[in-house]
């Protein structure tokens, strides 16, 4: 007797569609996540090559305060929410409510590197996203004032990403990027930088749940020692990063 396979016989169709959707989305939510989407973002620190130089930070628990401090004090209380409304406002067709809260955001970027970060970022992204086929991509390539977290909303929307999973992928994409700069300042071994990735696992659902409990005149950013680094880093003498 000829054998019928398994997953022909033990799923049914209905349910086979419910888990490709979460699947996909998943899978693309890893995509926009990976170290190797080609965006360049290995080549910024925002801030955190300055911090090393000028010793505020230097070891293991240093580079844990940084990079918790700034999810809690600044990603939290600015990207997080940020993420909501533009992931909404993409999904609604909202187009005016997307430039505000993208103008919103490259405002809030304290200095030249860092918004010069968000649009170059953003640019890549958006290049990609179009190559993708992802519609709305293509205009963002020419914006002067294009952020990053714009053109990730925009993915996240147009691939059905539920926005709370979008936020964790995206902090973490943030966290992981922090401690590989911090690898290779500091410097950190591997097995270091993942036990503070280990630790920032365990705040960020807490992190992206008061981010998205925020009302709009709560929103802002906190921070102001990494605009000052990132400042500061413009006239560095020597320098690895971008930022």
């Amino acid at each position: 007797m000829v054998g019928i396979p398994v997953t022909h016989t033990l799923i049914p169709t209905k349910h086979k569609k419910m888990i490709s959707g979460r699947s996909n989305g998943s899978l693309r939510l890893m995509q926009l996540c990976s170290p190797m989407l080609p965006v360049g973002a290995y080549a910024y620190s925002q801030g955190l090559e300055f911090a090393v130089s000028s010793g505020w930070v230097n070891d293991d628990r240093s580079t844990s305060l940084w990079v918790e401090g700034l999810l809690e004090n600044s990603l939290t209380y600015l990207d997080v929410p940020l993420l909501s409304r533009l992931h909404k406002a993409w999904s609604t067709g909202d187009n005016e409510s997307v430039l505000y809260w993208n103008d919103f955001l490259y405002a809030s970027r304290d200095s030249r590197e860092l918004r010069e970060e968000e649009k170059q970022l953003a640019h890549a992204l958006a290049r990609l996203l179009d190559d993708l086929g992802v519609p709305g991509a293509v205009e963002w390539r020419g914006n002067s004032q294009a952020c990053f977290l714009t053109l990730f909303s925009l993915g996240a929307s147009y691939w059905k990403i539920p926005v709370e999973e979008a936020s964790w992928g995206y902090l973490w994409m943030w966290a992981e990027n922090q401690v590989l700069a911090a690898i290779k300042l500091v410097p950190l071994g591997q097995t270091m930088g993942q036990k503070i990735l280990s630790s920032v696992i365990e705040i960020i659902p807490e992190r992206v749940a008061t981010g998205l409990s925020l009302r709009d005149e709560e929103v802002g950013y906190t921070a102001p020692g990494q605009g000052i680094a990132s400042a500061l880093h413009e006239t560095q003498y020597t320098r690895l990063f971008r930022s």
